[in-house]
């Protein structure tokens, strides 16, 4: 029988590509590039989106030393998002105008 298709082959986008070799570094390095700007643009969410979707395109052939490093980088990044959520931005006050 022939092996089942793969989707992840097919996956086209136009998001920003993190820098080639980052998903061998440490977990810490990972979450803060991840979570840059400049490489996901929409928030964290799109940085745990991106390296959700490196450990289900690599699969199998992936180790179990650098999955358990990226999974540390994705729980890094989920605390981040969720300490943003808890604390507000402080908005600055606007003056009162003085009556002239």
């Amino acid at each position: 029988m022939a092996a089942p298709r793969r989707w992840s082959h097919k996956v086209k986008t136009v998001s920003t590509y993190p820098p080639a070799g980052l998903f061998t570094k440490d977990a810490v390095t990972v979450a803060r590039v991840m979570a840059s700007k400049r490489i996901s643009p929409k928030g964290l969410g799109s940085g745990i989106r991106m390296i959700q979707f490196f450990i289900n395109r690599a699969g199998k052939n992936l180790p179990a030393a650098r999955r358990r490093e990226l999974e540390k980088a994705k729980r890094i990044l989920q605390e981040r998002a969720r300490n943003a959520k808890a604390a507000p931005r402080s908005r600055r006050r606007r003056r009162k105008r003085s009556p002239e």
